[in-house]
């Protein structure tokens, strides 16, 4: 069996709609990459001040993509 990473898992609930089991998931991970799913994910709520936030701690920008595309490459990075 396989078993999905944190950030993966966070993905995937988030790509079938479950905003809170995905941000439940990732909000007290630590590190750059769980940042970067935190951000994707307060843009997903349409709270950018607080993404933007987000994409800071994880040293990166906020996409110039739609919320679609953008997670179609988190899943690319993470897979």
């Amino acid at each position: 069996m396989l078993a999905l990473s944190i950030y993966l898992q966070t993905l995937w609930h988030a790509g079938v709609g479950d905003w809170t089991r995905a941000h439940d998931l990732i909000q007290d991970e630590p590190g750059k990459d769980a940042a970067l799913l935190h951000a994707y994910l307060h843009r997903v709520e349409g709270d950018q001040w607080n993404a933007d936030y987000w994409y800071r701690k994880a040293g990166e920008s906020r996409p110039d993509a739609s919320l679609e595309e953008e997670w179609e490459s988190l899943v690319g990075r993470f897979l």
